[in-house]
């Protein structure tokens, strides 16, 4: 799974490199970059805490997605539990029959309320999970695709990092 950056932690690591890398490439405009990178790293702690606060207060620490999975490294981070339609980011296009009736089992199992999805997928997998179960389908956005309309209404990392804690909310109470 390549999407480090769904680590807030990876984010701030990031973040610090490419200033790093811009001070040496462009010394003259150094403090600007520097105080760029002070003011977003406090917004990356400041959503890191927000998560962290979600999931210390949750009734539920396990994530279902319909779809792929691009969020090892969330997970890892915050201690989530996950199942998922495709491993990783396979490029299976369907799920088999015995996943598809396990992640059923497990939500009816565990009265887990939301199934996710990821950016511009198909949702049909989510969709038949979701009417299987009566669940919720919820977007949990992997800051790796935006659609035409996200990117018209200046969608950020940032701004799709906070829908995706407002959903995880709803998924883990």
């Amino acid at each position: 799974d390549e999407h480090v950056w769904l680590s807030l932690k990876n984010a701030k690591t990031l973040c610090s490199s490419i200033a790093d890398a811009l001070c040496e490439i462009d010394s003259k405009n150094a403090d600007v970059y520097k105080k760029n990178l002070n003011e977003y790293t406090k917004n990356l702690d400041a959503l890191d805490k927000e998560y962290q606060q979600a999931v210390n207060v949750a009734k539920y620490d396990t994530l279902v997605f319909g779809d792929r999975f691009p969020f090892r490294y969330f997970a890892d981070a915050y201690g989530l539990d996950y199942y998922a339609a495709f491993p990783g980011c396979s490029s299976e296009s369907e799920a088999s029959a015995k996943t598809l009736s396990f992640l059923i089992d497990k939500i009816n199992e565990e009265q887990i309320p939301v199934v996710f999805h990821t950016e511009l997928s198909n949702e049909k997998m989510t969709d038949c999970i979701c009417e299987a179960t009566g669940a919720k389908k919820l977007l949990l956005h992997s800051c790796h695709n935006v659609s035409k309309d996200d990117f018209e209404n200046g969608a950020t990392y940032l701004s799709l990092m906070e829908q995706n804690v407002a959903a995880l909310k709803e998924a883990l109470n």
